[in-house]
């Protein structure tokens, strides 16, 4: 293959990758390191290192017009970041002693599970109680909708804070944002409206993936060839992404078509790494 088709592809699959990691929240990661890996055959630490890196191009893409639209809680998420940030740095210095094959298994089963909650269809919940540490840090907030602006409030702000930890350690493991822990940690335990942890969930991940490529650069394990084309085809389907997610209400064609894509490559992400293909 020449240089000029592996950039093409890389290039295509990317922009598939920004506009789903856009919309859903998760990052863009759960499809680049797999089409790297697998189709490509680029070592898994070089795949996970140039996702790192789309990574933060991703959050850059859309997170610049989530906070314009006044829906990204930005001071919740400054402070969760806290969390994701101590997780990323200490997975990423941990997956440089995993054999290869091992994060391939991981990463594989990771995936299936992340794309199968992304699919958790819930009704709209607001809270209207007051969380006494949520109203000290002031982490409730509004957003709008074609109705008027909502007003919500943050509940269980220690439980989110614990699983930030373990979406970041994930993160700078295996290199893949961990949104879909993200979201489930501000959606499920924390209570904030979706459209908001989705959100605040694009606008966290370049923090969390910045404060794990920096342990992938000193390593070497940042290939400028394949993070360049990467980087650029996710920020282009980023920015298409938030688009779509700021003016409208519903995106289920594309989660069904992300969950299909998703749990195929993490099958074959598995079966290569038994097989210590890796």
């Amino acid at each position: 293959m020449s240089v000029i088709e592996f950039t093409l592809i890389v290039l295509i699959g990317s922009c598939f990758a920004g506009l789903v990691g856009s919309l859903t929240g998760l990052g863009g990661g759960f499809i680049i390191i797999p089409l790297l890996t697998i189709f490509l055959h680029v070592d898994i630490k070089y795949a996970i290192g140039a996702s790192l890196v789309s990574i933060i191009a991703t959050s850059s893409g859309s997170a610049a017009a989530y906070v314009k639209e006044g829906i990204t809680n930005m001071r919740l998420g400054m402070f969760l970041e806290i969390a994701t940030t101590l997780g990323a740095v200490c997975g990423a210095m941990l997956a440089m002693y995993i054999p290869t094959h091992y994060l391939a298994i991981i990463l594989g089963v990771i995936l299936i599970l992340s794309a199968l909650l992304s699919l958790r269809k819930k009704a709209q919940q607001i809270v209207t109680h007051k969380n006494d540490l949520a109203a000290k840090l002031k982490l409730n907030g509004s957003y709008p909708t074609a109705d008027g602006v909502v007003n919500y409030h943050v509940s269980k702000v220690g439980g989110g804070f614990v699983v930030m930890l373990f979406a970041g350690l994930l993160s700078g493991l295996l290199g893949i944002g961990s949104g879909a822990l993200k979201v489930l940690a501000m959606d499920s335990i924390m209570r904030i409206p979706f459209k908001v942890s989705t959100t605040t969930s694009n606008f966290m991940i370049g923090v969390t993936g910045a404060a794990s490529a920096v342990v992938y650069l000193q390593r070497g394990y940042i290939d400028p060839e394949i993070a360049m084309p990467v980087v650029i085809g996710v920020l282009i389907g980023a920015l298409v992404g938030s688009k779509i997610l700021v003016n409208s209400t519903s995106s289920g064609w594309l989660r069904w078509t992300f969950v299909v894509v998703v749990i195929f490559l993490a099958s074959q992400l598995i079966y290569n790494g038994i097989m210590g293909k890796i």
